[in-house]
């Protein structure tokens, strides 16, 4: 039997109570999830704005052009064409891996090198898998509409000269980033700046719509050479003439603008083709003209000359006595050969390049007033140009432990010192500039300082000086019809690791031309010629002549010496103007102009005293480090 009183107290317990907080708690559940809500998608909705975003919006850079490089005629000589890159989700395509043999076959690739890649790069959501093909191609991979797979527009660098000017313009990686020569030097202002725009994505990644530009892409810059295609063109035919008739290892040529520094032209042998650097080895990279280091031989003996001027411990017509062909340094001797030249005076030792009348000349010279000049002239300094790995070249320091007693007298006809052809061709514009020595530029319009070396009358005077070796020394093979050419050759034998080498020699010509009012300065260097003709005024000597009677003719450089011309066409042996006469010049038969390449190394570097001083043994000339030392 139930109890009435304990229902009536259940009845009674809260029921309407229990209500009221069902009812509160809902109401604050329901209060908390719009306050959340609110505060979620109102106040603080930014990460899960962010965290939205990430799964459909993307910023997608927009690749831009690497600037154009041209030569001072504005000719293209670098420029950037479009191209495209296939790149590759590996998550999203291993999950369609029957569509894999078919992307293979449209990249010409493996199948099975394919699915490894894909299979090391599982775990990634991005890989490039083919870089810098034809827009065209990258198009039709896309068009497949295989899973993962997209095409990335970029750029690549196309050099219209080639190997021409591989040297100079250097090349780019395969991200368009300079990495050697003038694109390596230049490449902040060549690169330009990517930009970048917000675009909406699909779940299979292809891009459905553009949001946003974030930032515009800034293409290069363009860049504007000292550098004239038409000569550098010369140039380089003529260098590798002159390198492949005589079996030689390779060259240089340089060729510079006496008034401003500006370089017209540089080129070096061996040489690669920088469309296609993958075969090229790092020797053949090597700008041998700015980097290399070799010893001037005789083309050191004008600087030497113009020291003496300017210090007025001679003049052009003071006398010195060569005689008997020889003279005693110490445990060694110096020597003229072929010849004993007896008397000359001051302008007849560079005509026959005499030896013993350099160190006769530069004895009379303080050894720091010698050394402050040759630095003066830019040897053993760097020339600052711009090119990426120049060297500032060897010249010893005198009280240094390098500085010899012997050290002056073989550096005063171009022993004992390392420079390369563009400091050459530095220094020898200071002579035809007036004695002003400035600082050389692969730029268009670059005006660097000018900085006086020697007086303009000194330099001048050396220059007439240098004339009489193209005239009646021995590098007649340089002179140019209509033009007064002035110049020096040089001969010196190379060092190696147990010092000098017999049969192995760099052949030098420097000159500049017209002589009257020079305009260009030119350097050429062949390295170890193995041909019948080794010495400089046969070899380098006429690449000078082909080289820069093309050049005045396409500059349009009015002659100098219009009468020689005249007379040569009233003999009939030429025809035109001046400057339009590109026959190959006939070896000299005169012995006194082409002496045998012993002779021209026994002329060029002092050799050890030998018991007959008129005939020296083969142990005589075997020099040691400077070919002055043991």
């Amino acid at each position: 039997m139930s109890k009435p009183g304990r229902n009536r107290t259940r009845t009674q317990f809260n029921l309407r109570n229990r209500m009221l907080m069902v009812g509160v708690g809902l109401g604050l559940c329901a209060f908390t999830l719009v306050g959340r809500a609110a505060y979620v998608q109102l106040i603080n909705n930014d990460f899960y704005q962010r965290e939205g975003e990430a799964r459909f919006l993307r910023d997608v850079p927009i690749p831009t052009s690497r600037g154009m490089i041209t030569d001072r005629n504005g000719e293209p000589v670098a420029v950037s064409t479009p191209v495209a890159s296939i790149w590759v989700n590996p998550q999203e395509l291993l999950r369609a891996p029957e569509r894999i043999p078919e992307l293979a076959r449209a990249l010409s690739l493996p199948v099975d090198e394919l699915t490894t890649k894909l299979t090391q790069k599982a775990d990634k959501e991005f890989m490039y898998l083919r870089r810098r093909i034809n827009p065209d191609v990258a198009e039709q991979v896309v068009d497949l509409k295989i899973p993962g797979v997209f095409s990335q527009r970029e750029f690549r660098r196309y050099y219209p000269q080639g190997e021409a000017m591989a040297h100079v313009l250097g090349f780019t990686n395969i991200d368009d980033l300079g990495q050697e020569g003038l694109e390596l030097a230049f490449d902040d202002w060549l690169r330009g700046k990517p930009g970048a725009k917000k675009v909406i994505r699909d779940r299979k990644g292809a891009i459905v719509e553009s949001i946003d530009l974030v930032r515009p892409a800034e293409p290069g810059k363009d860049l504007t050479l000292s550098i004239d295609r038409r000569i550098q063109f010369l140039a380089m035919r003529e260098l590798r003439n002159a390198v492949t008739t005589n079996k030689a290892a390779g060259g240089s040529i340089v060729i510079m603008d006496v008034a401003t520094g500006e370089v017209m032209a540089m080129a070096n042998l061996p040489t690669y083709n920088p469309n296609s650097v993958s075969g090229a080895t790092p020797d053949t990279r090597r700008n041998r003209a700015v980097t290399d280091l070799v010893e001037p031989g005789s083309t050191m003996k004008p600087l030497t000359i113009a020291t003496a001027l300017q210090n007025h411990v001679v003049t052009p017509d003071t006398v010195i006595d060569t005689n008997p062909g020889y003279m005693s340094l110490g445990r060694y001797t110096i020597r003229d050969v072929p010849r004993n030249n007896g008397v000359l005076n001051v302008t007849g030792v560079i005509t026959r390049s005499s030896n013993i009348g350099a160190a006769k000349i530069v004895a009379r010279i303080p050894d720091q007033t010698f050394y402050d000049s040759v630095r003066g002239f830019g040897y053993g300094v760097a020339p600052h140009s711009g090119f990426p790995g120049e060297s500032a070249g060897v010249v010893a320091r005198p009280g240094s432990p390098s500085w010899y007693g012997t050290t002056k007298t073989t550096m005063s006809y171009g022993y004992g010192l390392s420079v390369t052809p563009l400091q050459i061709a530095q220094a020898y514009s200071a002579l035809g500039n007036g004695g002003q020595v400035i600082q050389p530029t692969f730029i268009k319009g670059q005006r660097n300082e000018a900085r006086q070396v020697v007086d303009p009358e000194v330099a001048r005077e050396v220059v007439r000086m240098m004339e009489t070796v193209v005239t009646n020394g021995g590098a007649k093979q340089a002179a140019i019809l209509g033009y007064h050419v002035a110049g020096k050759t040089g001969t010196a034998r190379k060092n190696g690791p147990n010092g000098y080498e017999r049969g192995h020699y760099n052949l030098l010509f420097a000159g500049l031309v017209p002589a009257t009012a020079p305009r260009y300065a030119a350097v050429i260097v062949v390295n170890d010629p193995q041909g019948s003709l080794q010495y400089g005024g046969l070899v380098s000597a006429p690449v000078f002549h082909h080289v820069m009677e093309g050049t005045l003719r396409l500059m349009d450089v009015p002659p100098d010496d219009i009468q020689s011309w005249l007379a040569a066409q009233a003999a009939g042996k030429v025809g035109g103007k001046p400057g339009s006469n590109l026959a190959p010049l006939p070896i000299p038969q005169d012995p006194d102009e082409a002496p045998n390449a012993a002779a021209e190394f026994d002329a060029a570097l002092p050799t050890a005293i030998a018991p007959i001083p008129a005939a020296p043994t083969p142990a005589a000339q075997t020099p040691a480090a400077t070919g002055v030392r043991q």
